[in-house]
């Protein structure tokens, strides 16, 4: 006899569309490894593992479990513990057998049939079955291999493997692409959430939860740890435990990751009180005109690099309009200048991973034959390809007042003639700024997924503090 019945029988017409894109793009990206393998004269069949959720402090006590990318893409579901073997065209999925431990603990898991539906597999099968299949099929080719790939000590077929892979994900399908624009969307809600929440006197900690509370609310997980701090010009902070005051700029780098793992990544910067001191709003208008420059230059064949540079001469020129730097562009912008203000690269790609395929090292993020610069800031460029259709990259240029690099002899040497510090005063009330958006590559031009969020100092202005102001 059957008491109860959990089965989900419904099923909406956006969440049917994009299982339908899932399963086509599954079988394009598995067909196409399999080609691209084929072509490099790799004979050996791969294995694709899916990993298991860390433990926090003891073994029950597990943090959230998110799946290898690599997985993910290839398989499609973050299944925990799960391995998938691909042979040329054929696909095996391995999944754990099901206990009745496991269906107290953890629900009842998806059968085999019902998982080869979603993942247009050829089979599912056990895995304890794992090792006779990888017998029989001959040492296949493992992935991931992250700690092998940053340490440049891949074979040769490996090497196969990661640069048929690296240019499979470097161009978004379209099942990719719809799960790009569900997790902007959720971001977006989270950010116009968070300006809403921020007050003269809130917790930091109180807008950082406004902000996640719309991501969880999708049922969707942050796609790395949110940043919500007014102190900007500290670049990776976690710290929350702040109060938001009157003069403060808040500067929160927050973004959400779909079900399936496919993340957003967006930056705003706005004003505790509502409105941007003169000051803040000179620098504010500076870094905004900043990043619609180096939009404006994204484009099929632009070196993603020269976006970077883009937006670097529009700092400069703008930090020459204020005092704070003496000398002529293109001189400050070859020798590096701007770092000692905009220490950080233009942006990143972003796609399953928040910086997609990071884990590969500097063999994705750089094209063959290119190698990261010495020269302090540009050495932090996280990307340099000539941009093509279908890339996904961040644009996030900033401005910060940071006190280790403005007061670093050896940082500030080469420019002593060419930076006036006696203008720094008149930025007191500025520690960071930052403004990111997510933005995919078309044939003719660029797409910005994040439009739905205002910039503008106007814009963000009006939106600060929404929620206080309608109680």
């Amino acid at each position: 006899m059957t008491f109860f019945d959990h089965t989900e029988t419904s099923v909406s017409r956006e969440e049917e569309q994009g299982q339908t894109l899932l399963r086509q793009a599954l079988v394009r990206r598995r067909a196409g490894l399999a080609e691209r393998l084929r072509q490099a004269g790799v004979q050996k069949s791969v294995l694709l593992f899916a990993g298991h959720a860390p433990s926090r402090n003891y073994p029950d006590n597990v943090y959230e479990f998110r799946a290898s990318s690599h997985f993910l893409y290839f398989a499609g579901l973050p299944i925990e513990g799960a391995a998938l073997l691909l042979e040329g065209a054929r696909a095996t999925l391995f999944v754990k057998r099901p206990t009745e431990a496991d269906a107290l603990w953890h629900g009842e898991a998806a059968s085999p049939d019902a998982l080869k539906a979603q993942t247009a597999v050829d089979s599912v099968r056990f895995l304890d079955e794992l090792e006779a299949a990888v017998r029989a099929a001959g040492a296949p080719i493992e992935v991931p291999f992250s700690q092998k790939a940053r340490s440049a000590a891949l074979s040769a077929e490996e090497q196969a493997v990661a640069d048929s892979v690296i240019a499979l994900r470097l161009v978004q399908d379209e099942h990719a692409v719809w799960e790009l624009r569900r997790a902007a969307s959720v971001t977006v809600r989270a950010h116009q959430a968070g300006m809403a929440a921020t007050s003269k006197g809130t917790r930091i900690s109180v807008v950082r939860a406004a902000m996640e509370r719309e991501i969880l609310a999708a049922n969707f997980q942050n796609a790395y740890g949110s940043i919500v701090t007014t102190h900007g010009e500290v670049l990776h902070t976690h710290d929350r435990s702040g109060i938001c005051g009157a003069q403060d700029l808040l500067l929160a780098d927050v973004g959400a990751e779909t079900d399936l793992g496919f993340a957003a990544d967006v930056t705003r910067t706005w004003p505790v009180s509502g409105r941007f001191s003169p000051s803040q709003r000179t620098l504010y208008d500076l870094v905004l005109s900043a990043q619609q420059a180096a939009i404006a230059k994204v484009a099929p064949g632009v070196r993603y690099r020269d976006v970077h540079f883009a937006a670097c001469r529009v700092l400069l020129a703008g930090l020459k309009d204020v005092g704070l730097f003496v000398g002529e562009i293109d001189g400050l912008l070859e020798r590096g200048a701007h770092a000692l203000f905009f220490p950080h690269g233009i942006g990143h790609l972003f796609g399953l991973d928040v910086h997609d395929m990071e884990d590969l090292g500097d063999r994705a993020g750089y094209a063959p034959g290119r190698t990261r610069s010495e020269q302090f800031g540009l050495c932090y460029l996280r990307l340099d390809r000539d941009l093509a259709p279908g890339n996904a990259v961040t644009i996030e240029p900033g401005l910060y007042f940071v006190p280790a690099i403005l007061n670093s002899e050896r940082l500030l040497a080469p420019f002593r003639a060419d930076v006036r510090p006696d203008r720094l005063a008149a930025f007191s009330d500025v520690r960071g700024i930052r403004i990111e958006d997510d933005v995919l590559v078309t044939k003719t031009g660029c797409e910005v997924l994040t439009r739905g969020l205002g910039k503008t100092a106007a814009e963000v202005e009006a939106m600060v503090g929404a929620a206080s102001s309608a109680s």
